[in-house]
């Protein structure tokens, strides 16, 4: 386990390297709302294997063993993440072209980066994108919070964080604030000029597939893969489809 300071908080992080390095780039991990470097458990380094790629995690403030949140999050959040945390690790690290690749809330902090167009990006991978509020989501988070209360899921996220009081509640409590119920970044898809992955599972208990429809239309340079027997975390319940999509769009940049 390692650790950065990025806007004055301990950040945890992890690199993975490839059995076999191919490419010079390095993708980049970006978690989802309850995520953290742990969480991702064996898939980083699968994917480093398969695609030749150095791979950073990292779990974001609030997360993992990272510094746990001491004040309440805001509407901006994500954007303060995309605009702010992540050009600092980029910064810190030196990696001037990565490939992003986000889950859920990272695919969301991965749109807004590279739709911002104020630092080079080579590719996103997203999977189970959000770019609108959903009332399927917003269902699935209220029972989340029941579960909590009500359930070993505190328990069972005390693994993956050292403060699970601090994970949940700063993911819960922002997505089920009614100032949150107008956040939308579709106006950051035109401006992605990389090319981009979008990966979602028909299944998804977080968002329809109007989240992935609404990406298409919106971003020039998109591939979609739509996969079945899959909820919101297609690398957890398709990893090897995942990965097989993953190396697929990789090749196919080679030379472009």
């Amino acid at each position: 386990m390692a650790f950065i300071t990025l806007q004055n908080h301990r950040i945890e992080y992890q690199w993975y390297l490839p059995s076999v390095t191919v490419h010079e780039n390095p993708i980049v991990m970006l978690h989802e709302g309850l995520g953290s470097v742990s969480l991702w458990k064996e898939f980083p380094q699968q994917l480093a294997d398969a695609s030749g790629h150095a791979i950073l995690a990292y779990s974001r403030y609030g997360y993992g063993e990272s510094d746990p949140l001491t004040e309440k999050r805001e509407p901006a959040y994500l954007h303060d993440e995309a605009l702010l945390v992540l050009p600092e690790l980029r910064e810190k690290f030196a990696i001037k072209h990565p490939i992003l690749f986000g889950h859920s809330d990272g695919a969301s902090i991965a749109i807004i980066h590279a739709g911002a167009q104020r630092w080079p990006v080579s590719a996103l991978i997203i999977l189970s994108p959000l770019v609108y509020v959903e009332e399927v989501g917003i269902k699935s988070i209220t029972q989340a919070r029941e579960a909590y209360l009500n359930s070993d899921l505190k328990e069972r996220l005390a693994k993956r964080h050292a403060d699970p009081h601090s994970a949940f509640w700063g993911w819960c409590d922002i997505w089920l604030d009614p100032r949150f119920l107008a956040w939308n970044i579709e106006e950051y898809l035109p401006h992605i000029e990389c090319p981009v992955l979008a990966i979602q599972g028909y299944q998804d208990q977080y968002g329809t597939m109007e989240q992935i429809h609404r990406t298409v239309r919106g971003v020039e340079k998109v591939d979609a893969c739509k996969l079945d027997d899959c909820g919101h975390s297609p690398h957890r319940d398709q990893p090897d489809a995942v990965i097989a999509a993953v190396t697929t769009f990789l090749n196919s940049m080679k030379g472009s």
